[in-house]
């Protein structure tokens, strides 16, 4: 066994490396970036838990370790640390960064389905999954993004081709969406329609959602698409469209209860009304939001077989899909800018389903 140690380097600069190398979009972005997560990464550089030196990381290393510790960075503190603390009766200097409960999270958010679900943390296979052995060590082009020797340019070419490498292309052109959809909120947002029509929408979130229901999910989920109301936050009125509205049969009046977009399918038979809010922190299609648009629709004389609703989100780690998912009413469909080709049904209940083979 290897007494090399990587460079030593602070949990501060861990946390903050990890923001960068994990952007916006990155699946299971919060247990890989947030401090849980730099207390582990820093522990297994502490005590040379990188594959291939034949050290390995147990959460116990991580719930164990003090501030005390953690500063007495010379090669003998962090090879005794390393060993020592597996041992009952060990004594850590200070008070422990956390309490034995936290050996979950650990265990099961941070490594499992964050670290190593990614790519980032090896976990060895030679061991029973009842082991309290330690398993975890951090893939070696990971563990050289730390070096605090690596600054600048240098580091940022090494960032990117460590996600190159280790983020699939799903994930990264996830990013990539998440990256383009922040810098658009800057700036006006130029919004092209289905009917060749251009509008500029203030800069914000929700705009740039705004313009991401129009153009990726209209044409990839409806046939004949048209845009028949959107409007801003405080009620400004974007774009409204009473002739097409008023062919299908559909009279918009402004109401409290009108979403930000309705949009209509008007290639089958009957066309299809689709109502969408756009949530960059809250207000989703709820069940009351629901009740009262199918009192609109029922009033107009559609069957409710023409209407459907969609809450339409960032992605789905963004803070307004997870403060409102719960609100999110059965039979409507939740829709994120940052996976435009896939979508969520909140299926209602089915007559005589019983077995998941029923909704298939």
């Amino acid at each position: 066994m290897t007494t090399e140690l990587p460079p030593y380097v602070t949990r501060d600069v861990i946390e903050e490396r990890l923001s960068r190398i994990f952007p916006e979009g990155t699946p299971n972005r919060t247990y890989c970036i947030r401090q849980l997560s730099a207390s582990t990464v820093f522990t297994m550089l502490y005590i040379g838990a990188v594959e291939g030196s034949d050290r390995f990381l147990g959460p116990i290393h991580v719930y164990r370790m003090s501030e005390e510790q953690a500063c007495q960075s010379d090669t003998a503190a962090r090879l005794a640390y390393a060993d020592g603390v597996l041992k009952r009766n060990y004594v850590v200097p200070g008070e422990r960064w956390y309490a034995d409960n936290t050996r979950e999270p650990i265990r099961d958010e941070t490594l499992r389905e964050g670290l190593v679900n990614i790519g980032a943390v090896y976990a060895r296979n030679d061991l029973p999954t009842t082991s309290s052995k330690p398993r975890y060590a951090l893939i070696p082009d990971f563990a050289g993004l730390f070096d605090p020797g690596l600054e600048g340019a240098d580091l940022d070419t090494a960032i990117a081709e460590f996600q190159k490498n280790h983020l699939s292309k799903s994930a990264l052109a996830r990013v990539s969406l998440m990256q383009a959809g922040t810098a658009a909120s800057k700036t006006a947002v130029s919004v092209r329609f289905p009917n060749g029509e251009t509008r500029n929408l203030a800069p914000g979130p929700s705009s740039v959602i705004s313009k991401a229901v129009v153009e990726d999910f209209a044409p990839a989920f409806l046939q004949v698409p048209a845009v028949l109301w959107l409007s801003e936050s405080g009620n400004k009125v974007v774009a409204r469209d009473d002739g097409i509205a008023a062919s299908i049969g559909l009279n918009i009046e402004a109401d409290r209860d009108l979403p930000d977009l309705i949009l209509a399918d008007l290639g089958p038979t009957d066309p299809l009304i689709v109502f969408v809010e756009v949530v960059a922190t809250d207000g989703p299609i709820s069940h009351r939001r629901q009740a009262a648009l199918y009192a609109l629709t029922d009033a107009a004389g559609f069957t409710r077989s023409q209407i459907t609703f969609v809450t339409a989100y960032l992605d789905r780690s963004s803070p307004g899909f997870r403060k409102t998912m719960s609100e999110l009413a059965w039979g409507s469909f939740a829709w994120f800018t940052s996976e435009p080709d896939t979508i969520v049904h909140l299926t209602a209940a089915v007559p005589g389903a019983r077995r998941l083979t029923d909704f298939l």
